[in-house]
């Protein structure tokens, strides 16, 4: 504990973060990201979060076509 600052009560004595980098994913966290949680019968349908993306750019784009046919007509 450096002198002149409150030890925090979880932080333990055997924590090292001497080798520890200060804002290693702040740029990431700053683009942001959505997290989506998936019904456990979805998330068994998709393997990973690329054939998620794949399907609802699909599903986007039937949608985006459906409604161009609509005000069409």
């Amino acid at each position: 504990m450096t002198k002149g600052k409150k030890q925090d009560s979880d932080m333990r004595e055997e924590y090292d973060f001497s080798e520890g980098v200060r804002g290693k994913y702040a740029e990431r966290f700053a683009q942001g990201s959505n997290v989506v949680v998936l019904d456990p019968d979805v998330a068994n349908v998709f393997p990973d979060s690329e054939s998620v993306n794949k399907a609802l750019r699909a599903l986007a784009e039937i949608a985006r076509q459906s409604n161009v046919k609509t005000h069409r007509e």
